[in-house]
């Protein structure tokens, strides 16, 4: 009877304890707090000045953070959100090549050609993502999930498609954001502005068709860390005909860099942050320090392209073998050396070109696939209008300047395609 009685009182004391909500072990974990929401980044704050504002509403993009926050506070679970930043990552990308190709409306007085609005849009939403502070648990690695989908979606990293069927070449090109937006928040970049214009568009050339698809990538040492160029570009470099990387580089010319190196030179990115090191890969162990370009630059540096000239570049800047001093070499590495500077430099240019060609070497295709990088030249604002405190956000000499530089990657794509036919016929 005594036993009966202290297992009924326990019994009573437990459904006490339930309904009172006093908490167990069970309550106590589901109870506890959600992470709290990071700030915004570097690179997001610098949204609210007066120039990302005027490049969004000239273009119309300026509604699209609006709409995605009111969505993304109705989502109820992050399988809902993660759907949500999926569609709307991918239809931002989609939005932008419209836009550059002449599809709908241009929304706005701002060139058809202008990278700038996607930048800016695809910041607003990271912003939202990042800040949200939903009605559920949501962990930071379930953030960290939904900003690489919106940021995946909304480069067009996820989304390169070729057909399957005919006769078309591939080609695949990547370019980048801005960059620099500390010293000149109006800056475009037309390697990005590039991408938008040919992705999923057709280059016809004596030897026959070829189908372009395209990304961007960001300026940021982490996102490059993290693999972001390997993941996009392993699944199609085995199924292109050429490949190239694009990014903006020396005032007044095109060039196709030779030589990549393995350096880091730890210039500020677009989040400030600098790193100053050898270039991160999987199984450093096999990393050499140069990687070189399959592009068919003799072709292309000979060939009329446009109104820039092109230059096979090949300086590099490297520490010697057995040296300790960091030497320019204007004809390329020499043997043993270690890297300080590739042809395109010790940033990011050179970091997705030496990235994006060991991955074509790791994969066996160093002797079949053409692929390497092109410099654009710098794009330049008009005369008078070229002080960041006072200047205009687009002139007319800036969007010639653009279109001049997005049609000559063009042709230099397409001579670089009938140069490695003929070398395979």
């Amino acid at each position: 009877m005594t036993s009966r009685r202290v297992r009924l009182g326990l019994l009573a004391l437990a459904l006490l304890t339930g309904l009172s909500g006093l908490p167990g072990p069970t309550a106590a974990a589901s109870s506890a707090p959600a992470p709290a929401a990071p700030s915004p980044t570097t690179e997001e704050q610098r949204l609210d000045r007066a120039v990302p504002r005027e490049i969004l509403r000239r273009s119309g993009f300026d509604a699209v953070a609006p709409r995605f926050g009111r969505e993304l506070e109705r989502a109820h679970s992050y399988a809902e959100a993660r759907g949500l930043v999926a569609r709307e990552g991918a239809a931002l990308w989609r939005r932008a090549v419209d836009r550059a190709q002449g599809r709908g409306p241009a929304g706005g007085d701002l060139g058809r050609d202008d990278d700038r609005p996607l930048y800016w849009a695809r910041l607003e939403l990271t912003r939202a993502v990042r800040t949200w502070e939903p009605g559920f648990g949501l962990t930071d690695r379930d953030r960290a999930d939904l900003l690489d989908r919106l940021e995946r979606g909304s480069r067009g990293q996820d989304g390169i498609r070729y057909p399957a069927k005919g006769h078309l070449r591939r080609v695949l090109l990547t370019g980048f954001d801005p960059f620099t937006l500390d010293r000149d928040i109006r800056i475009s970049n037309p390697s990005g502005a590039t991408a938008l214009a040919l992705d999923g568009t057709v280059i016809e050339t004596p030897e026959g068709p070829a189908r372009v698809e395209t990304a961007v990538f960001p300026v940021r040492w982490t996102d490059f860390a993290a693999g972001t160029v390997e993941r996009t570009l392993r699944p199609y470099l085995p199924r292109v005909d050429l490949f190239t990387t694009v990014s903006q580089g020396r005032t007044g010319r095109f060039d196709v860099e030779r030589t990549n190196g393995a350096w880091r030179g730890g210039f500020p990115d677009n989040d400030g942050v600098s790193r100053t090191e050898t270039v991160p890969v999987a199984d450093p162990a096999s990393q050499p320090q140069w990687t070189g370009t399959t592009l068919p630059y003799t072709a292309v540096v000979a060939a009329h392209t446009g109104r820039f000239p092109v230059y096979d570049h090949t300086e590099v800047t490297e520490i010697p073998a057995g040296g300790t001093a960091a030497v320019v070499r204007p004809d390329g590495p020499t043997a043993g050396s270690t890297a300080r500077a590739g042809g395109g430099g010790d940033y990011l240019s050179n970091e997705i070109a030496y990235r994006a060609t060991l991955l074509r070497d790791r994969l066996g295709l160093h002797d079949t696939l053409p692929g390497g990088h092109v410099h654009t030249p710098v794009l330049q604002f008009g005369a008078g209008n070229t002080d960041p405190a006072t200047g205009t956000v687009t002139d007319p000499e800036f969007v010639r300047n653009r279109l001049d530089i997005i049609g000559q990657v063009r042709s230099i794509v397409a001579v670089a395609l009938g140069a490695t036919r003929r070398a395979r016929g």
